[in-house]
């Protein structure tokens, strides 16, 4: 029969258990104090920062009404429909400069939209991969290049040669033709609406084709691998497939484009001609804008009515940005109650 005897164990390994023993049994955490008072705290921060955000809307819109109100009173809205504009007699009507803000920004859309779509589909779809990193790159570098360069480029360089190459060979092509001539009447200076929506499409190309390029490719892989697995072309892919899927991030970059194309100032200024007429529709002549009228003559404007006018056009396209904002909101809630509505 055989015992076995206790073995007695020195200090020194007497300690290293029990630290051994301390350090696998769990240690409280003091986060039970302290955790509810930091998550209210940052609750309350997320909210003052939104509340602060909200104020500052309200504060300009209510700065606007305010040093806007003896042009309000006077005029009403007639000021939107009446194209006069003559501080001598003190008479004002924002038409004109609603007219250019608005035919210089879908202008820069119509030839925005698509170049910045087709820049993405190519990016993400289409591109070897050694060309992807730097096209992306030397895209996104046009939109750090201040608008007062392309307001500079336009007018010295871009100008003349839209007169040269593009105004006179249309106006010999359609001069005879009553309605497409009217479109291309003017003197061939290369100054006007047309000129100003193509600077303004270039400056926000970068701007939406970056957005479409990052929401093309959050597009899950298994889904179009799918598609191009059921034998779907490309263009089927993006079409059904990716553009459905990334819509709201699509019209979100497209909204953002126009928000950029509509509060341009320096570069609408050098291009557009800034002379207040409408007795011509031609994309040729010179026009003006709500930002390079403020722009203009803002600085100059003497208290009074002159002053509260400008501000009344700034009122304006504070409005017109808040529509443009709300229609895409209305778009992107109809896409959604249409999803899955088609077999």
């Amino acid at each position: 029969m055989s015992s076995t005897l206790p073995v007695h164990e020195s200090p020194a390994e007497l300690r290293l258990a029990s630290r051994r023993e301390r350090e696998m049994t769990p240690r409280q955490q003091p986060r039970r104090l302290t955790g509810p008072w930091a998550d209210l705290m940052f609750a309350w921060a997320a909210r003052g920062a939104a509340l602060l955000t909200l104020s500052l809307l309200l504060g300009i819109l209510l700065s606007l009404v305010m040093g806007a109100w003896p042009a309000i009173s006077k005029y009403g809205l007639g000021f939107l429909t009446s194209s006069v504009w003559d501080p001598v007699a003190d008479e004002f009507g924002g038409l004109v400069m609603i007219y250019g803000t608005l035919a210089s920004s879908a202008i820069a859309l119509l030839i925005a939209v698509p170049v910045s779509f087709g820049i993405a589909l190519f990016l993400t779809e289409l591109s070897p991969a050694w060309l992807k990193r730097p096209l992306g790159t030397a895209i996104e570098l046009l939109a750090a290049v201040p608008s007062i360069v392309y307001g500079m480029w336009g007018l010295l360089v871009f100008g003349p040669i839209l007169a040269t190459y593009v105004q006179q060979p249309l106006q010999s092509l359609l001069g005879g033709v009553p309605v497409l001539g009217a479109l291309v009447s003017g003197p061939p200076v290369g100054i006007g609406i047309l000129s100003a929506g193509i600077i303004l499409a270039i400056m926000i190309i970068p701007f939406i084709a970056s957005v479409m390029r990052d929401v093309f490719e959050v597009t899950p892989a298994l889904l179009k691998e799918s598609a191009y697995g059921l034998g779907s072309t490309t263009w089927e892919v993006v079409y059904k497939v990716v553009l459905p899927y990334t819509k709201a991030g699509v019209i979100g970059g497209i909204m953002l484009g126009l928000g950029r194309a509509l509060g341009e100032t320096m570069a609408v200024t050098f291009v557009i001609g800034n002379f207040n007429q409408l007795d011509s529709l031609s994309l040729f002549q010179a026009a003006n804008s709500i930002t390079s009228a403020l722009a203009n003559e803002f600085a100059e404007a003497s208290d009074g009515m002159h002053q509260a006018a400008l501000i009344y056009l700034g009122l304006v396209l504070f409005f017109i940005t808040f529509v443009v904002l709300a229609l895409s909101k209305l778009l992107l809630a109809r896409l959604r109650r249409n999803e899955g509505s088609r077999a």
